[in-house]
């Protein structure tokens, strides 16, 4: 049960969740001071949560709740044979996936400034779009941007460049037809965007995904740019940052097997000390490192980009280079420089 529909004011509910409560069993084994303390309220307040809480809990534990979603390891496993995927627009890039990013799974892909990362996002937000009869998922996206970093008109340029690398093998009678369908205009319209400002907004967003999907059923890619920003900034508390970062895959991971979609988590990098020097490593920590099934590594080998799978249950470690074209994500060029795309 969600601590959003416990029988609590508005402001105790928010302060819950920007505290990450979000759910009952998060708030089974905390003590009423280390509530307060969390929530900055008083102790006898926190002790009332805790009381409605525990009632709800108590609620739920009468009706005899069945958990349900067991399978087989031969159901799960002919389930991976079949996993839709979405390319990137990079064959040696989708080759070392699999044929491109997983759906039903949670992939985070981290680099440094200016590697690729809101292109390779956009892409997807693109590509995830492409028509069935083409090989693709003729779905919808929803792209949550921290940063201030989505550019519409990239995302147009991109649309144009992926409507005209789409082979039109349909007789004459249906082309025209289809490539009506197929304008960049149709492309923007199928991307739901949202500008999160804060850490609560992040959190309060994710919180609200599940029933946006549920209303939009076509969604079949969350595209988080970056999952990084506001967990940065003014926390002192990194145990707090930890348990609302939890909170937040842990949600994304039900999100993304519930409803067959790809989420994908791009991240910033940050420097770490080991070893008597200073190394790039992407941020949030080892605890984070974690949390996402899949982790991609973008970087730099003299001019051209390489992405690098660090961490899959179920690819190997390899490495492919990519470009950053005028088109979007494509296979890399040997002359392949740093450009400044817009």
């Amino acid at each position: 049960m969600e601590v959003s529909s416990l029988p609590l004011s508005p402001s105790q509910r928010g302060k819950l969740i920007a505290a990450g409560y979000t759910t009952l069993s998060s708030l089974s084994s905390v003590s009423a001071p280390d509530l307060a303390r969390d929530l900055n309220i008083s102790e006898h307040e926190a002790i009332e949560i805790l009381k409605v809480s525990s009632q709800s809990s108590k609620k739920i534990d009468g009706c005899h709740a069945i958990v349900t979603g067991a399978q087989t390891a031969w159901d799960m496993l002919y389930e991976e044979e079949f996993m839709t995927r979405i390319t990137t627009s990079c064959a040696d890039l989708d080759n070392i996936l699999g044929g491109g990013i997983s759906c039903k799974e949670v992939t985070e892909i981290g680099g440094v400034p200016g590697i690729g990362k809101t292109q390779l996002g956009i892409q997807l937000a693109v590509n995830v779009q492409i028509p069935i009869d083409y090989g693709g998922l003729g779905g919808k996206a929803v792209y949550i941007d921290t940063e201030g970093s989505f550019m519409v008109e990239r995302v147009f340029q991109v649309a144009e460049a992926c409507i005209e690398d789409m082979p039109y093998n349909y007789p004459q009678k249906d082309f025209q037809a289809r490539k009506n369908k197929m304008q960049p205009e149709n492309f923007l319209a199928n991307i739901f965007y949202f500008r999160v400002c804060s850490y609560t907004e992040q959190i309060a967003l994710i919180n609200y995904l599940d029933k946006f999907v549920a209303e939009n059923k076509d969604v079949k890619s969350v595209i988080v740019d970056s999952v990084t920003f506001h967990f940065r900034q003014d926390f002192d508390d990194l145990a707090l940052r930890t348990r609302l970062l939890s909170g937040i895959a842990l949600k994304l991971m039900k999100l993304a097997k519930k409803f067959s979609l790809a989420v994908v988590l791009l991240n910033q990098v940050t420097t770490k000390f080991n070893e008597g020097s200073y190394q790039l490593t992407l941020a949030l920590g080892d605890s984070w490192s974690h949390a996402c099934t899949n982790r991609i590594i973008l970087y730099w080998n003299g001019n051209e980009r390489y992405a690098y799978i660090d961490k899959s249950p179920s690819l190997q470690s390899a490495s492919a280079a990519y470009s950053v074209t005028g088109k979007g994500i494509r296979d890399a060029a040997s002359h392949c420089k740093r450009v400044r795309i817009m």
